[in-house]
This record gives structure tokens, C-alpha cells and sequence, in this order.
């Protein structure tokens, strides 16, 4: 195993990995509430200021993705439209199979230049969450809690508030609403056999009440079939070229926020105080449960039960009948 290697697979690395992310993270949150005094005077010069700061807390994922695991996103697309992309507005439909989909999104936003402006639509849960949800709801994220009767009013509404956003996004989506396991699978297609719907053989049946334009993008599997087939994609594959600006941030936070945590730890060493490495021990431990907590929020053992209550709700019809 070389050095670099090496480094990667100490927790020491990862625990001041993750040291960086919240701490920049939660100075950057305190910041852009500051920038809520902008909303009533100048609403683009607000949107412009926390695309900026998304930016920064968002690329850090994005880093990991590029430089440290040296993952590269391939895309599968015609090269007469490739020069448009992030230079206008898009939706742009993903797949949801694991824990790290969106962050492979959030890589080709970056790769065009949308990473700090780019929308989701997200479960109202991580609205909540620290540095990503707050980071969200600044960006003017449609959360919804995925009952249509409920977030009818507010995903339209908050959608149409974009239409005069000063900046190009992306607008993600996962139009299957929920990560696909085998047991929401066959839940699905239990649901479209019930509602004469195609069955599909890679996705969930899409969720289209919500955001109905994509209903024509996931009619059928052919994308996806002609992979399974023959093992690559029906378009030019291109990998968009990677950036410096994710590193570049990153850094820019590590040597900001490293040097006072070594002083510190220089000094609580000097003292010699137990009480004092102990406190400091027990803010590591309650910051990795943090972290951990965070990410869980993002697994697919976490995930909704979504398509489930579709099957509970056909069951129920038919014992009704």
C-alpha cells in the first residue's frame, strides 16, 4: 500500500475530514442567516451570495468524490448538445439505487458550473438536518412530505418561485420518490400490474403527480436495457473534465480550521489536565455519533416506505371488495 493509500484508511484522516465539513459547515449556515437581511432589499443579490456558500459546503462532498476516492463520472450523451450543458437550466433525472446517487449528480453539476445553484426536490426530514438541509432551505429547496393533497399547493408555488432565479441551475430528481430495493420493486410492480401500468425492470414505478413533466422520461426501459444487453450506453461516452475549484475550497477550509484545532490540542496536551483531554475526548466522540447520524439519515435501510403504502392501500381496496 503506498502513502497516499495509507492515509486514506486511517480514521484519524477521516475524523479531520469530517472536522472540516462541520465546522465550515456550521460557520457557513451562521453566515447565510445573516444573509436573510438581503431577502426584502435585494432577492437576487441574497440568491447570488448562498449559491456561493453552497458552493462551499456542497463541493466538499464533491471533493471526496473526485480526489479523494478518484471517481470519475462518465457521460452518456450527444456531443452537438454537450456545449449546452450548464449553461442553461435543466431537470435532470436520476436513478436511485444507493447511498451516493446524489452526490454523483451533485460531480456533473460541478463539472458544468451548477453545483452551488442546483435545486432538489427532498423529503421535508432533511430540512432539518444541520450544514446540508439548512444549506437547502437558503437555497430555496421544494421540500415536500410526499402527500400529494399536502404539498400540492407548496411544491407548485415553490417552483414557481424559481422561474426568475438569477443563476442556471439543475434541477435533480428522483421520480421513483424513494431508493429502489428488491422488496419496493416487487411492491411496484405489484402496483402497475394493479393499475395497467408497464412494468418496469430497473426502476420503480415514478411517482408523476408531483412533477408530471417527467412522466415521458422513464415510460420504458430501453436506456437501461441496451446497457443490460450489450454492457454500454446508446450515446457517446464523455467524462466531463474535472475542476480544481472543489480541491481548492477544501483547502482553503483545512488550513483555516486545522491550525487552531492543533494549537489547541498542543496546548490541552501541555497542561497535563485529564478533565481537560477527557472534554475534549467526549466532543470527538459526540461529533462522530453526529456524523454518523447524518449519514444515516442518507441510507437505504432509512429510506421511505413509500411504495409500500401503495400496496397496503390496494390490499385494503380489495378487502373492501
Amino acid at each position: 500500500m503506498d502513502i497516499v493509500g495509507f492515509l486514506k484508511s486511517q480514521f484519524i484522516c477521516h475524523l479531520l475530514i469530517c472536522y472540516i465539513f462541520i465546522v465550515s459547515g456550521l460557520i457557513i449556515n451562521f453566515i447565510q442567516l445573516f444573509t436573510l437581511i438581503l431577502w426584502p432589499i435585494n432577492k437576487q443579490l441574497f440568491r447570488k451570495i448562498n449559491c456561493r456558500l453552497a458552493y462551499c459546503i456542497s463541493s466538499q462532498m464533491v471533493m471526496l468524490l473526485e480526489w479523494w476516492s478518484g471517481t470519475d463520472c462518465t457521460l452518456y450523451t450527444d456531443p452537438e448538445n454537450y456545449h449546452k450543458y450548464g449553461k442553461e437550466n435543466a431537470i435532470v433525472i436520476l436513478n436511485h439505487n444507493f447511498e451516493i446517487d446524489f452526490l454523483c449528480g451533485w460531480n456533473f453539476c460541478e463539472r458544468f458550473g451548477v453545483l452551488g445553484s442546483s435545486k432538489v426536490l427532498a423529503k421535508k426530514e432533511l430540512s432539518y438536518m444541520p450544514i446540508i438541509g439548512w444549506m437547502w432551505y437558503f437555497l430555496e429547496i421544494v421540500f415536500c412530505k410526499r402527500k400529494w393533497e399536502e404539498d400540492r399547493k407548496t411544491v407548485v408555488q415553490k417552483l414557481l418561485n424559481l422561474r426568475d432565479y438569477p443563476e442556471n441551475f439543475w434541477f435533480l430528481i428522483h421520480c421513483e420518490g424513494t431508493r429502489f430495493t428488491e422488496q419496493k420493486h416487487q411492491i411496484s410492480m405489484q402496483v402497475a400490474e394493479a393499475k395497467g401500468l408497464p412494468k418496469l425492470k430497473y426502476h420503480l414505478l415514478p411517482r408523476t403527480k408531483g412533477f408530471a413533466v417527467t412522466v415521458q422520461c422513464l415510460r420504458n426501459d430501453a436506456f437501461q436495457e441496451e446497457y443490460y444487453r450489450t454492457g454500454t450506453y446508446p450515446a457517446v461516452p464523455i467524462v466531463p473534465p474535472r475542476r480544481p475549484w472543489t480541491l481548492l475550497n477544501w483547502l482553503f477550509w483545512a488550513l483555516l480550521l486545522l491550525y487552531p484545532l492543533f494549537k489547541l490540542l498542543i496546548n490541552m496536551i501541555n497542561s497535563g489536565s485529564s478533565l481537560t483531554l477527557a472534554s475534549f475526548a467526549f466532543v470527538i466522540i459526540i461529533a462522530s455519533v453526529g456524523v454518523r447520524w447524518m449519514i444515516g439519515v442518507t441510507e437505504i435501510n432509512k429510506g421511505s416506505t413509500y411504495g409500500n403504502n401503495d400496496n397496503k392501500q390496494q390490499k385494503g381496496n380489495k378487502k373492501q371488495k
